[in-house]
């Protein structure tokens, strides 16, 4: 028996345009759905994703149809990069999506010299630890007080839990 090839392979990933902005939104936003338990309202917006475009950039998968399906923020800090918001639509999660724009991340970082990759896990979100640990990212140590764009919902408090790779 052959494998069979998997189709989120052939999405291309391509580097985000102000246009693809309120598809960026709606991805994010649709994928972040679950942390509606502790924040109030949306993930982000138009002026959240415009102030993020002037450090870094987003890139983007499409489906077969060009819509965006994911989205991940990476930025460009002198020998260290740090990508952020990944999301992937909720209908293309758990086929390997995620991983993708991660490597493709990975692989843009070391491009342009970055000898490390950070990124922050949420401590309300601990599900996502051990999906970085498999992915070669380790607790740095730093931890510091989440303060989202939204208000968090009454009694919840959180932490950022910064992660890093050597590349």
């Amino acid at each position: 028996m052959t494998a069979q090839p998997n189709p989120i392979l052939a999405f291309p990933i391509r580097r985000a345009q102000p246009a693809d902005i309120p598809a960026i939104i709606a991805v994010v936003n649709a994928a972040f759905a679950v942390e509606s338990t502790f924040i109030e309202g949306a993930r982000t917006d138009e002026p959240r994703l415009a102030e993020m475009t002037q450090k870094g950039e987003f890139l983007v998968a499409e489906d077969d149809l060009g819509r965006i399906i994911a989205s991940v923020y990476m930025e460009v800090r002198g020998e260290r990069g740090y990508f952020g918001m990944l999301a992937v639509a909720p209908a293309q999660q758990g086929r390997g999506l995620g991983q993708r724009m991660i490597a493709v991340v990975e692989d843009e970082c070391r491009r342009r010299g970055c000898k490390h990759l950070d990124m922050i896990a949420l401590s309300l979100r601990p599900e996502l630890l051990p999906l970085y640990h498999r992915l070669g990212y380790a607790e740095t140590g730093m931890v510091e007080e989440f303060r989202p764009l939204r208000p968090l919902k009454e009694g919840i408090k959180g932490q950022c839990i910064w992660m890093s790779k050597p590349l």
